[in-house]
């Protein structure tokens, strides 16, 4: 039998299956989920404009920052009530989710109680969520959100986990879906001091991680080789979960009112950390703080095509 002699490919013509090979394998990851937080300056815009630029796949709102105490409230540092519960609706007739985030930088919550856990578990779901109850003040008015984020920054852990189990004991009153969904951001460091027992209870759908900030494992703090192996501890520990990348566009390195394609400021999450954290089987997206930052950076327009 005779055999043909091999065909020579041009090195040209190698370089570029090679390339093209590997392109299909950073992005064979992707999930296209973009997750803001939006809030906490008003010059970031409504949430309605927030979703209209066809960026995002969730919003949370930030933050519920009173409770614990039989006082309840939110801080939308200088947004307006009026109209946030028409753009919540709206935002959902886009099939955006739209999440409340607990918690935040302030000092005005904890959890001291069982009995406490209860009560505010009672006035999220008839204050925010699906329930109804006369005398309850519903700051959205009849909009409900999707579910609760969990961002708690400040105090003692306690408690936590019986919050979201009764949180989570709310969606027997839906029917073939999920009414409250459970998410939560913690910080990069693992276990999560005050998050720890919670996220324990396999109840949160999502993790949010922050790597951003003053922790060592922040990117800003210990580069990518830092966020990769916090981040592979996480998604170890939680394989269950959709774990997100918490990433702040102003700690990017995109100057504020660039000019041109940002792009260029980014190359570094395209060929390095997105690549590597995107291998995990439970990634989920990337977490962007916040919507303010990342309007004046247009930091989204450009990773909303990587994430």
């Amino acid at each position: 039998m005779a055999f043909r002699r091999p065909l020579a490919l041009h090195p040209l013509v190698i370089a570029f299956v090679l390339v093209s090979c590997l392109a299909g394998a950073a992005t064979a990851k992707q999930t296209g989920q973009l997750t803001v937080f939006w809030g906490r300056n008003a010059g970031e815009g409504t949430l309605r404009e927030a979703c209209d630029m066809g960026l995002y796949s969730t919003v949370v709102i930030s933050f519920y920052s009173v409770f614990g105490h039989g006082r309840y409230w939110g801080d939308l540092s200088g947004h307006s009530l009026a109209g946030v519960g028409a753009d919540i609706k709206h935002c959902q007739s886009r099939n955006i989710l739209v999440l409340l985030s607990i918690g935040g930088p302030g000092n005005g919550y904890s959890l001291p109680s069982s009995a406490s856990a209860a009560a505010v578990a009672d006035n999220l779901w008839n204050a925010h969520l699906g329930g109804r109850r006369n005398g309850v003040y519903r700051p959205f008015d009849d909009a409900a959100v999707d579910g609760i984020d969990f961002y708690i920054e400040q105090g003692a852990p306690d408690h936590y986990d019986e919050l979201a189990s009764r949180l989570d004991g709310y969606n027997r009153f839906y029917r073939g879906r999920k009414g409250v969904r459970l998410t939560a951001t913690p910080r990069c460091g693992l276990p999560d001091s005050r998050l720890g027992a919670a996220l324990r209870t396999g109840l949160f759908e999502r993790i949010h991680v922050r790597f951003y900030g003053n922790d060592s494992c922040s990117l800003g703090k210990g580069g990518t080789y830092s966020v990769v192996g916090q981040w592979e501890k996480w998604t170890a520990a939680f394989p269950r979960t959709q774990v997100y990348l918490g990433l702040a566009p102003a700690e990017s390195g995109v100057p504020e009112g660039a000019q041109g394609t940002v792009a260029v400021y980014l190359k570094y999450l395209y060929y390095d950390l997105l690549p590597k954290v995107q291998k995990a089987n439970n990634y989920g997206g990337v977490m962007v703080w916040d919507r303010f930052t990342d309007k004046k950076t247009r930091w989204s327009s450009v990773v909303n095509g990587w994430a």
